[in-house]
Protein backbone atom coordinates (compact mmCIF):
# COMPACT_ATOMS: atom_id res chain seq x y z
CA UNK A 1 0.00 0.00 0.00
CA UNK A 2 1.51 3.21 -0.86
CA UNK A 3 2.24 5.55 1.84
CA UNK A 4 -0.20 8.75 2.50
CA UNK A 5 1.69 12.50 0.99
CA UNK A 6 2.57 14.53 3.84
CA UNK A 7 0.31 17.15 5.13
CA UNK A 8 0.10 20.19 3.82
CA UNK A 9 1.29 23.17 5.62
CA UNK A 10 -2.51 25.01 5.84
CA UNK A 11 -3.90 21.18 6.53
CA UNK A 12 -5.67 20.56 9.70
CA UNK A 13 -4.25 18.06 12.19
CA UNK A 14 -5.24 16.16 14.84
CA UNK A 15 -4.36 17.75 18.53
CA UNK A 16 -1.66 16.94 20.04
CA UNK A 17 -1.78 15.12 23.55
CA UNK A 18 -1.56 17.29 26.86
CA UNK A 19 -0.11 16.19 29.83
CA UNK A 20 -1.42 19.27 31.55
CA UNK A 21 -5.26 20.47 31.26
CA UNK A 22 -5.36 23.72 29.28
CA UNK A 23 -7.58 26.31 30.17
CA UNK A 24 -7.52 26.53 34.20
CA UNK A 25 -7.78 29.60 35.04
CA UNK A 26 -6.68 29.21 38.71
CA UNK A 27 -4.39 25.53 38.83
CA UNK A 28 -3.88 23.98 41.78
CA UNK A 29 -1.19 26.07 43.17
CA UNK A 30 -2.15 29.97 41.80
CA UNK A 31 -5.41 30.84 44.66
CA UNK A 32 -7.81 33.03 43.23
CA UNK A 33 -7.80 36.82 45.62
CA UNK A 34 -9.37 35.94 49.17
CA UNK A 35 -12.96 37.46 48.34
CA UNK A 36 -13.26 35.02 45.75
CA UNK A 37 -11.93 32.12 47.24
CA UNK A 38 -14.01 31.98 49.79
CA UNK A 39 -17.29 31.89 47.48
CA UNK A 40 -15.92 29.64 45.68
CA UNK A 41 -14.94 27.62 49.11
CA UNK A 42 -18.65 28.11 49.96
CA UNK A 43 -20.25 26.87 46.30
CA UNK A 44 -17.80 23.72 47.01
CA UNK A 45 -19.73 23.30 50.45
CA UNK A 46 -23.17 23.60 48.79
CA UNK A 47 -22.34 21.10 46.04
CA UNK A 48 -21.63 18.34 48.50
CA UNK A 49 -24.67 18.44 51.21
CA UNK A 50 -26.81 17.00 48.38
CA UNK A 51 -24.51 13.41 49.05
CA UNK A 52 -24.49 14.32 52.64
CA UNK A 53 -28.86 14.84 53.08
CA UNK A 54 -29.36 11.99 51.05
CA UNK A 55 -27.28 9.54 52.69
CA UNK A 56 -28.67 9.54 56.20
CA UNK A 57 -32.31 10.89 54.84
CA UNK A 58 -32.05 7.12 53.45
CA UNK A 59 -30.45 4.72 56.51
CA UNK A 60 -31.12 7.23 59.92
CA UNK A 61 -35.51 5.98 59.51
CA UNK A 62 -34.30 2.79 58.60
CA UNK A 63 -32.18 2.47 62.04
CA UNK A 64 -35.04 3.72 63.98
CA UNK A 65 -33.89 7.62 63.93
CA UNK A 66 -36.11 10.51 63.83
CA UNK A 67 -35.35 14.25 62.71
CA UNK A 68 -33.63 14.65 65.47
CA UNK A 69 -30.66 11.83 65.15
CA UNK A 70 -31.09 12.56 61.47
CA UNK A 71 -30.03 16.45 61.96
CA UNK A 72 -27.36 14.98 63.78
CA UNK A 73 -25.68 12.49 61.41
CA UNK A 74 -25.80 14.96 58.87
CA UNK A 75 -23.72 17.53 61.50
CA UNK A 76 -21.71 14.70 61.80
CA UNK A 77 -20.95 13.82 58.41
CA UNK A 78 -20.37 17.55 57.94
CA UNK A 79 -17.87 18.14 60.47
CA UNK A 80 -16.02 14.65 59.64
CA UNK A 81 -15.68 15.67 55.76
CA UNK A 82 -13.86 18.97 56.97
CA UNK A 83 -11.59 16.63 59.34
CA UNK A 84 -10.94 14.67 56.40
CA UNK A 85 -10.36 16.89 53.21
CA UNK A 86 -8.04 19.32 55.26
CA UNK A 87 -6.14 16.05 55.95
CA UNK A 88 -6.50 15.29 52.39
CA UNK A 89 -5.09 18.31 51.04
CA UNK A 90 -2.81 19.31 53.54
CA UNK A 91 -1.00 15.68 53.79
CA UNK A 92 -2.83 13.31 51.68
CA UNK A 93 -2.69 13.81 47.27
CA UNK A 94 -2.65 17.22 48.28
CA UNK A 95 -5.19 17.92 45.57
CA UNK A 96 -8.40 19.78 45.67
CA UNK A 97 -11.29 17.13 46.53
CA UNK A 98 -13.88 16.89 48.85
CA UNK A 99 -13.72 14.12 51.20
CA UNK A 100 -17.18 13.02 51.75
CA UNK A 101 -19.98 10.49 52.31
CA UNK A 102 -20.08 7.66 49.90
CA UNK A 103 -23.01 5.80 48.29
CA UNK A 104 -21.30 2.68 47.87
CA UNK A 105 -21.14 1.97 51.98
CA UNK A 106 -25.22 2.31 51.93
CA UNK A 107 -25.27 -1.13 50.97
CA UNK A 108 -23.33 -3.14 53.78
CA UNK A 109 -24.80 -0.46 56.30
CA UNK A 110 -28.43 -1.31 55.48
CA UNK A 111 -26.76 -5.23 55.60
CA UNK A 112 -26.31 -4.36 59.12
CA UNK A 113 -29.52 -2.67 59.85
CA UNK A 114 -31.56 -5.71 58.77
CA UNK A 115 -29.17 -8.16 61.16
CA UNK A 116 -31.51 -10.55 63.58
CA UNK A 117 -29.98 -9.09 66.45
CA UNK A 118 -31.27 -5.52 65.83
CA UNK A 119 -34.23 -6.43 64.49
CA UNK A 120 -36.12 -7.46 67.67
CA UNK A 121 -35.24 -4.47 69.32
CA UNK A 122 -38.61 -2.74 70.31
CA UNK A 123 -37.37 0.68 71.29
CA UNK A 124 -36.88 2.85 67.99
CA UNK A 125 -34.15 5.12 69.83
CA UNK A 126 -32.32 1.71 70.98
CA UNK A 127 -32.63 0.19 67.91
CA UNK A 128 -31.01 3.30 65.94
CA UNK A 129 -27.93 3.75 68.83
CA UNK A 130 -27.46 -0.22 68.42
CA UNK A 131 -27.51 -0.08 64.46
CA UNK A 132 -25.44 2.60 65.11
CA UNK A 133 -22.45 1.19 67.38
CA UNK A 134 -22.38 -1.99 64.95
CA UNK A 135 -21.66 0.18 61.73
CA UNK A 136 -19.18 1.86 64.04
CA UNK A 137 -17.44 -1.08 64.95
CA UNK A 138 -17.50 -2.45 60.69
CA UNK A 139 -16.00 0.52 59.88
CA UNK A 140 -13.23 0.61 62.06
CA UNK A 141 -12.08 -2.54 61.15
CA UNK A 142 -12.70 -1.84 57.54
CA UNK A 143 -10.47 1.38 57.92
CA UNK A 144 -7.67 -0.89 58.49
CA UNK A 145 -7.55 -2.17 54.58
CA UNK A 146 -7.28 1.42 52.97
CA UNK A 147 -4.64 2.39 55.89
CA UNK A 148 -2.49 -0.79 55.12
CA UNK A 149 -2.35 -0.60 51.50
CA UNK A 150 -1.66 3.00 51.34
CA UNK A 151 0.91 3.53 53.83
CA UNK A 152 2.34 0.24 52.73
CA UNK A 153 3.16 1.38 49.23
CA UNK A 154 1.30 -1.58 48.09
CA UNK A 155 -1.29 0.40 46.07
CA UNK A 156 1.73 2.04 44.82
CA UNK A 157 3.09 -1.14 43.19
CA UNK A 158 -0.74 -1.66 41.50
CA UNK A 159 -1.18 1.59 39.78
CA UNK A 160 1.87 1.50 38.71
CA UNK A 161 0.77 -1.06 35.95
CA UNK A 162 -2.02 1.48 35.36
CA UNK A 163 -1.83 2.98 31.77
CA UNK A 164 -4.37 5.64 30.01
CA UNK A 165 -6.30 3.14 28.51
CA UNK A 166 -6.68 1.22 31.55
CA UNK A 167 -7.17 4.73 33.22
CA UNK A 168 -10.23 5.62 30.78
CA UNK A 169 -13.00 3.01 31.75
CA UNK A 170 -12.24 3.27 35.79
CA UNK A 171 -12.39 7.13 35.38
CA UNK A 172 -15.22 7.89 33.23
CA UNK A 173 -17.48 5.22 35.27
CA UNK A 174 -16.67 6.99 38.48
CA UNK A 175 -18.64 9.50 36.74
CA UNK A 176 -20.67 8.06 33.76
CA UNK A 177 -21.75 5.01 36.36
CA UNK A 178 -23.36 7.55 38.91
CA UNK A 179 -26.47 8.18 36.35
CA UNK A 180 -28.96 6.79 38.15
CA UNK A 181 -28.67 9.98 40.68
CA UNK A 182 -28.90 12.46 37.84
CA UNK A 183 -31.82 12.72 35.88
CA UNK A 184 -34.12 9.90 37.63
CA UNK A 185 -33.35 12.37 40.53
CA UNK A 186 -34.85 15.08 38.81
CA UNK A 187 -37.98 13.34 37.67
CA UNK A 188 -38.98 13.21 41.69
CA UNK A 189 -39.81 16.66 41.20
CA UNK A 190 -39.22 17.53 37.38
CA UNK A 191 -40.78 21.20 37.79
CA UNK A 192 -37.82 22.34 40.66
CA UNK A 193 -35.11 19.86 39.00
CA UNK A 194 -35.46 20.89 35.43
CA UNK A 195 -35.21 24.24 36.06
CA UNK A 196 -32.30 23.66 38.29
CA UNK A 197 -30.29 21.76 35.55
CA UNK A 198 -31.37 24.35 32.32
CA UNK A 199 -30.45 27.13 34.12
CA UNK A 200 -27.20 25.55 35.20
CA UNK A 201 -26.70 24.81 31.35
CA UNK A 202 -27.63 28.64 30.08
CA UNK A 203 -25.68 30.68 33.53
CA UNK A 204 -22.30 28.23 32.90
CA UNK A 205 -22.79 27.40 28.99
CA UNK A 206 -24.27 30.11 27.34
CA UNK A 207 -23.94 33.36 28.66
CA UNK A 208 -20.44 33.83 28.98
CA UNK A 209 -20.53 33.40 25.14
CA UNK A 210 -23.45 36.66 24.92
CA UNK A 211 -22.18 38.91 27.26
CA UNK A 212 -19.33 40.68 27.08
CA UNK A 213 -19.20 41.75 31.08
CA UNK A 214 -18.87 39.45 33.76
CA UNK A 215 -18.57 36.26 31.62
CA UNK A 216 -15.93 34.60 34.02
CA UNK A 217 -18.64 35.21 36.95
CA UNK A 218 -21.93 33.48 35.80
CA UNK A 219 -19.39 30.76 34.66
CA UNK A 220 -17.71 30.31 38.25
CA UNK A 221 -20.23 30.89 40.15
CA UNK A 222 -23.19 29.24 38.07
CA UNK A 223 -24.34 27.50 41.24
CA UNK A 224 -24.60 30.21 43.17
CA UNK A 225 -26.99 31.53 40.67
CA UNK A 226 -29.24 29.28 39.96
CA UNK A 227 -29.70 27.56 43.39
CA UNK A 228 -31.48 30.78 45.01
CA UNK A 229 -33.26 31.49 42.04
CA UNK A 230 -34.91 27.72 41.83
CA UNK A 231 -34.93 27.77 45.81
CA UNK A 232 -36.76 30.44 45.64
CA UNK A 233 -39.53 29.28 43.30
CA UNK A 234 -40.11 25.67 45.02
CA UNK A 235 -40.82 27.79 48.39
CA UNK A 236 -42.90 30.13 45.99
CA UNK A 237 -45.06 26.62 45.10
CA UNK A 238 -44.51 24.58 48.56
CA UNK A 239 -46.41 28.17 50.32
CA UNK A 240 -48.94 28.31 47.28
CA UNK A 241 -50.12 25.20 48.02
CA UNK A 242 -49.45 23.50 45.00
CA UNK A 243 -48.68 20.51 46.70
CA UNK A 244 -51.33 20.48 49.25
CA UNK A 245 -53.02 17.39 47.94
CA UNK A 246 -50.15 15.70 46.45
CA UNK A 247 -48.91 11.89 47.51
CA UNK A 248 -46.58 12.15 50.66
CA UNK A 249 -43.24 10.97 48.38
CA UNK A 250 -44.14 14.32 45.87
CA UNK A 251 -44.38 15.93 49.04
CA UNK A 252 -41.15 14.88 50.15
CA UNK A 253 -39.11 15.76 47.57
CA UNK A 254 -40.87 19.39 46.38
CA UNK A 255 -41.72 21.00 49.73
CA UNK A 256 -38.89 23.03 51.28
CA UNK A 257 -40.22 21.93 54.43
CA UNK A 258 -40.53 18.11 54.43
CA UNK A 259 -36.49 17.48 55.18
CA UNK A 260 -36.98 17.61 58.85
CA UNK A 261 -33.68 18.88 59.64
CA UNK A 262 -34.35 22.77 61.13
CA UNK A 263 -37.03 20.98 63.90
CA UNK A 264 -33.93 18.56 64.46
CA UNK A 265 -31.19 20.53 64.63
CA UNK A 266 -29.59 22.30 67.11
CA UNK A 267 -28.54 25.75 67.15
CA UNK A 268 -24.68 24.32 68.70
CA UNK A 269 -23.77 21.11 68.81
CA UNK A 270 -20.39 20.00 68.79
CA UNK A 271 -20.09 16.40 67.68
CA UNK A 272 -17.32 14.44 69.30
CA UNK A 273 -16.13 10.71 69.36
CA UNK A 274 -18.17 7.80 70.55
CA UNK A 275 -21.25 9.94 71.01
CA UNK A 276 -23.56 7.30 70.42
CA UNK A 277 -21.69 4.93 72.82
CA UNK A 278 -19.15 2.32 72.36
CA UNK A 279 -18.84 0.25 69.13
CA UNK A 280 -20.05 -2.59 68.47
CA UNK A 281 -18.00 -5.74 66.62
CA UNK A 282 -19.06 -8.68 64.70
CA UNK A 283 -16.35 -10.66 62.12
CA UNK A 284 -18.84 -11.12 59.32
CA UNK A 285 -20.28 -7.65 58.98
CA UNK A 286 -16.75 -6.64 59.37
CA UNK A 287 -15.76 -8.80 56.20
CA UNK A 288 -18.44 -7.20 54.03
CA UNK A 289 -17.33 -3.65 55.37
CA UNK A 290 -14.07 -4.53 54.42
CA UNK A 291 -14.61 -5.42 51.06
CA UNK A 292 -16.46 -2.57 50.41
CA UNK A 293 -13.50 0.08 51.89
CA UNK A 294 -11.84 -1.71 49.07
CA UNK A 295 -14.37 -0.79 46.31
CA UNK A 296 -13.95 2.86 47.57
CA UNK A 297 -10.37 2.46 47.27
CA UNK A 298 -10.16 1.76 43.57
CA UNK A 299 -13.01 4.54 42.48
CA UNK A 300 -11.04 7.31 44.89
CA UNK A 301 -7.80 6.27 42.80
CA UNK A 302 -10.07 7.16 39.82
CA UNK A 303 -11.58 10.09 41.15
CA UNK A 304 -7.60 10.91 41.79
CA UNK A 305 -6.88 10.59 38.67
CA UNK A 306 -9.43 13.18 37.22
CA UNK A 307 -9.18 15.63 39.77
CA UNK A 308 -5.36 15.73 38.80
CA UNK A 309 -6.94 16.96 35.50
CA UNK A 310 -8.87 19.38 36.24
CA UNK A 311 -6.26 20.92 38.77
CA UNK A 312 -4.14 21.77 35.52
CA UNK A 313 -1.63 19.57 37.69
CA UNK A 314 0.55 16.41 35.65
CA UNK A 315 -0.71 12.75 36.14
CA UNK A 316 -0.68 12.09 39.66
CA UNK A 317 2.30 9.76 40.85
CA UNK A 318 1.49 6.27 41.87
CA UNK A 319 3.20 7.21 45.51
CA UNK A 320 1.07 9.85 45.98
CA UNK A 321 -2.06 8.24 45.19
CA UNK A 322 -1.01 5.01 47.83
CA UNK A 323 -0.69 8.34 50.19
CA UNK A 324 -3.83 9.60 49.87
CA UNK A 325 -5.71 6.14 50.59
CA UNK A 326 -3.89 5.91 53.57
CA UNK A 327 -5.35 9.19 54.63
CA UNK A 328 -8.49 8.07 53.03
CA UNK A 329 -8.68 4.61 55.30
CA UNK A 330 -7.66 7.41 58.34
CA UNK A 331 -10.64 9.11 57.13
CA UNK A 332 -12.73 6.14 57.52
CA UNK A 333 -11.12 5.21 60.84
CA UNK A 334 -13.09 9.09 62.21
CA UNK A 335 -15.97 8.66 60.75
CA UNK A 336 -16.34 5.23 62.43
CA UNK A 337 -15.26 7.05 66.03
CA UNK A 338 -17.67 9.91 65.39
CA UNK A 339 -20.82 7.54 63.81
CA UNK A 340 -21.26 8.60 60.93
CA UNK A 341 -22.90 5.18 59.76
CA UNK A 342 -21.03 5.52 56.39
CA UNK A 343 -17.13 5.60 55.19
CA UNK A 344 -15.61 8.17 53.47
CA UNK A 345 -14.39 8.64 50.03
CA UNK A 346 -13.62 11.33 47.40
CA UNK A 347 -16.96 13.48 46.85
CA UNK A 348 -17.50 13.02 42.27
CA UNK A 349 -19.76 16.05 41.82
CA UNK A 350 -17.21 18.78 43.81
CA UNK A 351 -14.35 16.76 40.65
CA UNK A 352 -17.52 17.95 38.45
CA UNK A 353 -17.26 21.77 39.87
CA UNK A 354 -13.59 21.62 39.46
CA UNK A 355 -14.52 21.91 35.77
CA UNK A 356 -17.22 23.62 35.44
CA UNK A 357 -15.63 26.75 37.49
CA UNK A 358 -12.46 26.14 35.98
CA UNK A 359 -10.64 26.86 39.06
CA UNK A 360 -8.44 24.04 40.51
CA UNK A 361 -7.21 25.96 43.56
CA UNK A 362 -6.03 23.77 46.82
CA UNK A 363 -6.49 26.96 48.52
CA UNK A 364 -10.91 27.19 47.48
CA UNK A 365 -11.28 23.17 48.94
CA UNK A 366 -9.38 23.96 52.17
CA UNK A 367 -11.81 26.82 52.86
CA UNK A 368 -14.95 25.07 51.83
CA UNK A 369 -13.78 22.45 54.50
CA UNK A 370 -13.53 25.28 56.81
CA UNK A 371 -17.40 26.19 55.89
CA UNK A 372 -18.39 22.35 56.95
CA UNK A 373 -16.92 22.05 60.26
CA UNK A 374 -18.48 25.61 60.88
CA UNK A 375 -22.01 25.00 60.16
CA UNK A 376 -21.85 21.66 61.44
CA UNK A 377 -21.04 23.54 64.86
CA UNK A 378 -23.72 25.96 63.75
CA UNK A 379 -26.74 23.24 63.37
CA UNK A 380 -29.42 25.19 62.63
CA UNK A 381 -27.55 27.48 59.67
CA UNK A 382 -26.36 24.18 58.81
CA UNK A 383 -29.78 22.29 58.44
CA UNK A 384 -31.08 25.79 56.77
CA UNK A 385 -28.83 25.40 53.29
CA UNK A 386 -28.99 21.19 53.85
CA UNK A 387 -33.06 21.49 53.59
CA UNK A 388 -32.35 22.75 49.39
CA UNK A 389 -34.76 20.00 47.70
CA UNK A 390 -32.98 17.01 46.47
CA UNK A 391 -34.17 17.17 43.01
CA UNK A 392 -32.06 20.58 42.73
CA UNK A 393 -28.88 18.45 43.38
CA UNK A 394 -29.78 16.18 41.02
CA UNK A 395 -29.82 18.86 38.87
CA UNK A 396 -26.86 19.95 39.36
CA UNK A 397 -25.48 16.36 39.02
CA UNK A 398 -26.13 15.82 35.51
CA UNK A 399 -23.41 18.62 34.48
CA UNK A 400 -20.99 17.57 37.18
CA UNK A 401 -21.21 13.70 36.95
CA UNK A 402 -21.04 14.27 33.22
CA UNK A 403 -17.60 16.24 33.79
CA UNK A 404 -15.99 13.32 35.71
CA UNK A 405 -17.05 10.86 32.73
CA UNK A 406 -15.67 13.30 30.39
CA UNK A 407 -12.46 14.02 31.95
CA UNK A 408 -12.03 9.64 31.36
CA UNK A 409 -12.80 9.82 27.93
CA UNK A 410 -10.21 12.24 27.42
CA UNK A 411 -7.60 9.90 28.52
CA UNK A 412 -7.81 8.33 25.24
CA UNK A 413 -5.60 11.20 23.82
CA UNK A 414 -2.50 9.07 24.74
CA UNK A 415 -4.18 6.14 22.93
CA UNK A 416 -4.20 4.58 19.84
CA UNK A 417 -7.42 4.79 18.94
CA UNK A 418 -7.25 3.19 15.40
CA UNK A 419 -5.87 -0.18 17.08
CA UNK A 420 -8.01 -3.15 17.29
CA UNK A 421 -6.60 -3.43 20.50
CA UNK A 422 -7.29 -0.31 21.88
CA UNK A 423 -10.60 -0.31 21.07
CA UNK A 424 -11.65 -4.19 22.65
CA UNK A 425 -10.27 -3.38 25.64
CA UNK A 426 -11.94 -0.15 25.83
CA UNK A 427 -15.26 -1.39 24.67
CA UNK A 428 -15.47 -4.26 26.47
CA UNK A 429 -14.51 -2.87 29.97
CA UNK A 430 -16.99 0.15 29.34
CA UNK A 431 -19.69 -2.53 28.33
CA UNK A 432 -19.35 -4.40 30.99
CA UNK A 433 -18.77 -1.99 33.55
CA UNK A 434 -22.32 -0.83 32.88
CA UNK A 435 -23.74 -4.14 31.85
CA UNK A 436 -23.10 -6.64 34.90
CA UNK A 437 -23.79 -3.99 38.06
CA UNK A 438 -27.13 -3.39 35.74
CA UNK A 439 -27.43 -7.30 35.84
CA UNK A 440 -26.62 -7.37 39.86
CA UNK A 441 -29.24 -4.36 40.53
CA UNK A 442 -32.14 -5.30 38.57
CA UNK A 443 -31.78 -8.80 40.36
CA UNK A 444 -31.34 -7.21 43.87
CA UNK A 445 -34.68 -5.26 42.98
CA UNK A 446 -36.93 -7.68 41.77
CA UNK A 447 -35.75 -10.39 44.24
CA UNK A 448 -35.24 -8.42 47.43
CA UNK A 449 -31.60 -9.86 47.38
CA UNK A 450 -28.64 -10.14 45.19
CA UNK A 451 -27.42 -13.16 42.51
CA UNK A 452 -25.45 -14.34 45.49
CA UNK A 453 -27.67 -15.59 48.41
CA UNK A 454 -26.32 -17.61 51.07
CA UNK A 455 -26.83 -18.10 54.38
CA UNK A 456 -24.04 -16.19 55.47
CA UNK A 457 -25.10 -11.99 54.64
CA UNK A 458 -21.90 -10.97 55.37
CA UNK A 459 -20.79 -13.48 52.57
CA UNK A 460 -23.32 -12.06 49.96
CA UNK A 461 -22.23 -8.76 50.35
CA UNK A 462 -18.52 -9.12 50.00
CA UNK A 463 -19.89 -10.83 46.38
CA UNK A 464 -22.36 -8.65 45.59
CA UNK A 465 -21.41 -5.17 46.27
CA UNK A 466 -18.08 -5.33 44.28
CA UNK A 467 -20.20 -6.82 41.13
CA UNK A 468 -22.82 -4.11 41.66
CA UNK A 469 -19.90 -1.05 41.06
CA UNK A 470 -19.56 0.36 37.64
CA UNK A 471 -16.05 1.62 38.01
CA UNK A 472 -14.42 -0.87 39.71
CA UNK A 473 -15.91 -3.83 37.11
CA UNK A 474 -14.96 -1.26 34.38
CA UNK A 475 -11.01 -0.91 35.93
CA UNK A 476 -10.58 -4.49 37.11
CA UNK A 477 -11.25 -5.58 33.50
CA UNK A 478 -9.94 -2.74 31.57
CA UNK A 479 -6.72 -3.39 33.87
CA UNK A 480 -6.59 -7.33 33.93
CA UNK A 481 -6.37 -6.92 30.06
CA UNK A 482 -4.52 -3.75 29.70
CA UNK A 483 -1.38 -6.19 31.37
CA UNK A 484 -2.15 -9.62 29.80
CA UNK A 485 -3.37 -9.26 26.34
CA UNK A 486 -0.19 -8.24 24.02
CA UNK A 487 1.42 -6.09 26.51
CA UNK A 488 4.83 -5.91 24.95
CA UNK A 489 3.58 -5.11 21.33
CA UNK A 490 1.41 -2.88 22.57
CA UNK A 491 2.92 -0.34 24.66
CA UNK A 492 2.53 2.81 22.57
CA UNK A 493 -0.82 1.99 21.57
CA UNK A 494 -2.05 1.73 24.93
CA UNK A 495 0.11 5.17 26.04
CA UNK A 496 1.86 3.64 28.58
CA UNK A 497 5.22 5.84 27.70
CA UNK A 498 2.83 8.74 28.28
CA UNK A 499 3.33 8.08 32.04
CA UNK A 500 6.55 6.65 32.19
CA UNK A 501 8.13 10.01 33.76
CA UNK A 502 4.94 10.22 36.68
CA UNK A 503 5.40 6.82 37.61
CA UNK A 504 8.42 7.99 39.99
CA UNK A 505 7.84 11.09 42.19
CA UNK A 506 11.47 12.25 41.37
CA UNK A 507 11.17 11.69 37.69
CA UNK A 508 9.28 15.21 37.04
CA UNK A 509 10.01 18.24 38.58
CA UNK A 510 6.50 19.02 38.74
CA UNK A 511 5.48 16.42 40.79
CA UNK A 512 7.15 18.84 43.97
CA UNK A 513 4.89 21.31 42.67
CA UNK A 514 1.59 19.85 42.62
CA UNK A 515 2.47 17.05 45.15
CA UNK A 516 5.41 17.87 47.53
CA UNK A 517 4.14 18.19 51.76
CA UNK A 518 3.44 21.33 53.84
CA UNK A 519 6.37 22.41 56.40
CA UNK A 520 8.95 20.66 54.94
CA UNK A 521 7.93 16.85 55.68
CA UNK A 522 9.02 15.97 52.68
CA UNK A 523 12.68 15.38 54.23
CA UNK A 524 11.04 12.93 57.09
CA UNK A 525 8.25 11.29 54.65
CA UNK A 526 9.82 11.25 51.21
CA UNK A 527 8.01 10.36 48.38
CA UNK A 528 9.14 7.65 45.75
Amino acid sequence: MAAAPPPKADELQPHPPKEQLAGVSFCITSPPPWPEAIILGFQHFIVMLGTTVIIPGALVPQMGGGNEEKARVVQTILFVAGINTLLQTFFGTRLPVVMGGSYIFVAPTISIILAGRYSNEADPREKFLRTMRGTQGALIIASTIQIILGFSGLWRNVVKLLSPLSAVPLVSLVGFGLYELGFPGVAKCVEIGLPELILLVVFSQYLPQVLHFGKDIFGRFGVLFTIPIVWLYAYILTIGGAYKNSPPKTQVHCRVDRSGLMSGAPWISVPYPFQWGAPTFDAGEAFAMMMTSFIALVESTGAFIGASRYASATMIPPSIISRGIGWQGIGILLDSFFGTANGTSVSVENIGLLALTRVGSRRVVQISAGFMIFFSVLGKFGALFASIPLPIFAGMYCLFFAYVGGVGLSFLQFCNLNSFRTKFIMGFAIFMGLSVPQYFNEYTAVAGYGPVHTGARWFNDMINVPFSSKPFVAGLVAYVLDNTLQVKDARKDRGYHWWDKFRSYKKDARSTEFYSLPFNLNKFFPSV
